[in-house]
């Protein structure tokens, strides 16, 4: 939808800071082979751009045509010169097996559902003791301050229009548990949470966001059409209050080796 690609990059450059304390936790560094599943429109590339340096190797991977055409040409005004993007399922990659050195996921586990399924196919593209990081949501820290009945309307439908497509947007309170029992070794666990003011580029996130999914809310009768224009109206003008704050979702960063032994 129009205005998709501008909320993605927003949502990126205010989770931008803590994306890269986990690469540097991590280790990424020069020579590095890369992977960004589900990058969409910019995803991670550029911060795995610089780490990797000329002799490393960034893949971009999405299946929408549309962010890639976007995220190329931003790659190309950047002057990223080692990143690529590929047109492919997130869950079936088409990619070499034991590939990279890290394979990085963000925000699709918990936005399209099948975490196990996803995680099966970054450990196969990771090379033998290559990392996977994984960073997820939870829907639950999402909260307005003062309280404001818009907001919580939203932010009620938004978790259902999720769960009807068989989602799970607090897929980071079983993160690191889902992490280990796929196999990954030494795994790392670093959750984060940001706060906002109105007149801030993320002050109209829970907005934008319902808006991302209008048509799976209508399509499954989880809100009138009328009464959601009217409420998003009204989260929007708190969310303009200069007095109101909000909370974000609570992100859960999780990264873990693939065994050696799985060679």
């Amino acid at each position: 939808r129009d205005g998709e690609i501008d909320r993605l990059h927003i949502q990126g450059a205010a989770f931008e800071f803590d994306a890269g304390v986990m690469l540097d936790r991590i280790g990424v560094g020069p020579g590095w082979r890369c992977l960004d599943l589900g990058c969409g429109p910019a995803g991670i590339v550029e911060l795995l751009s610089v780490r990797a340096g000329p002799a490393g190797r960034v893949v971009g991977l999405d299946a929408d045509p549309v962010f890639l055409e976007h995220a190329r040409a931003r790659a190309r005004d950047r002057g990223l010169g080692n990143v690529e993007f590929v047109q492919a399922d997130a869950y079936r990659t088409g990619l070499p097996r034991g590939s990279f050195d890290l394979v990085h996921v963000r925000f699709v586990a918990g936005t399209v559902g099948r975490p196990d399924d996803l995680l099966a196919e970054a450990m196969a593209v990771a090379c033998p003791g290559g990392v996977v990081a994984l960073q997820e949501p939870d829907i639950s820290t999402l909260k307005c301050y003062p309280p404001h009945p818009a907001w919580d309307c939203l932010t009620q439908v938004l978790e259902q229009a999720f769960v009807c497509v068989g989602a799970d947007v607090r897929l980071a309170q079983r993160l690191y548990q889902l992490a280990r029992h796929a196999g990954l070794q030494d795994v790392q666990y670093r959750p984060f949470l940001v706060g906002f003011r109105a007149g801030d580029p993320m002050a109209g996130y829970l907005p934008a966001t319902v808006e991302s999914v209008r048509s799976t809310m209508i399509r499954h009768a989880l809100i009138d059409e009328g009464e959601l224009d009217a409420v998003v109206a009204a989260c929007r003008g708190h969310l303009a209050d200069p007095d109101t704050v909000f909370t974000s979702i609570t992100v859960a960063q999780v990264w873990g080796r693939r065994p050696r032994a799985a060679c």
